[in-house]
């Protein structure tokens, strides 16, 4: 019996140190889930441990050959260039080590439905869903077409639920923020808004979207406002990782890359269309064990 490819988790990072776990904890699970498959996780910033240390780890356990997954919601920058960057560095630094790497969550139906749940939580039982207005509110990004995924999944998720409007705002690096969301909801005409916050973990940026959307509920009293919790470790997440890692190991990636700004030429995005891309540098790297692999870049690849 052929031993299948490993599963690699690739993570954002925080500097929410329960973030951090949660993202630890939930590579368990998932360990636990597949006891077949060696497991491993790790972050491109910010949180230990990093990518290469995870990739390492699979090593020691023998590992040729694995799939990574980025756990992100939409591909931005991190999933269209760091990782595959610091995958191929990996590749170098440990000879014979083959990868194929899957697509981001995105606006998966099983996680739609996750969002629903945490609407009908955070929502009073008697209230009638035409008279709700929801607020998704993303990371944000410098990356069009990652926030254009935001929107997307807005829009999935007002189609055939009943609510009054699902409107999009961003926590950071792109418009409009939360607090100019919040207002374009009330201008609609909104008198009750549920702030759904778009992350699959706790951390700094969810901490910010609910002390942002009370500030503002606080300032508008007229307003009844509420804040979901966060999609968090659920069984439909453990579940789509595991179809991602499935895809990436037939090789049924089915990417979309129509919008995106390293190969189409966007409007105020021209200069990065076939930009080398370089891994992203992690302070907890060992990289100079290995060679200054770091250093070296790479062609932008959606791994097609």
């Amino acid at each position: 019996m052929t031993t299948p490819p490993a599963l690699l988790i690739a993570g954002h990072g925080t500097r929410d140190d329960a973030g951090a776990e949660a993202f630890r904890a939930f590579v368990r699970e998932l360990g636990r889930r597949r006891p077949d498959l060696p497991v491993a996780g790790g972050f491109i910033e910010l949180s230990p441990p990093p990518l290469g240390e995870a990739v390492a780890e699979l090593v020691r356990r023998g590992v040729r050959r694995f799939a990574a997954v980025p756990l992100m919601l939409v591909s931005a920058g991190h999933a269209k260039g760091d990782i595959p960057a610091a995958l191929a560095r990996e590749k170098e630094r440990h000879p014979g080590l083959t990868y194929t790497y899957g697509r981001p969550l995105g606006p998966h139906p099983s996680l739609l439905r996750v969002l629903e749940r945490r609407l009908a939580e955070a929502v009073d039982p008697s209230w009638d869903p035409a008279e709700v207005t929801v607020l998704l509110v993303g990371r944000g990004s410098t990356d069009p077409d990652a926030n254009a995924e935001v929107f997307k999944a807005a829009r999935l998720l007002w189609e055939g639920r009943g609510y009054a409007g699902v409107e999009t705002a961003f926590v950071s690096l792109a418009a409009p923020d939360v607090p100019s969301g919040l207002e374009r909801c009330a201008r609609l005409g909104a008198r009750r808004i549920v702030v759904l916050p778009y992350f699959l973990f706790t951390g700094i940026l969810p901490d910010r979207v609910r002390t942002q959307t009370e500030k503002w509920a606080a300032a508008h009293p007229d307003t009844e406002v509420r804040s979901a919790d966060i999609i968090g470790p659920e069984p439909e997440l453990l579940d789509l990782v595991l179809e991602r890692y499935e895809e990436a190991v037939r090789g049924d990636l089915r990417m979309n890359c129509d919008s995106c700004v390293y190969r189409i030429a966007l409007p105020g995005f021209e200069d990065k269309v076939g930009l080398p891309q370089q891994p992203h540098f992690h302070p907890d790297d060992d990289g100079h064990h290995h060679g200054h692999g770091h250093g070296h870049a790479h062609s932008h690849s959606h791994a097609h």
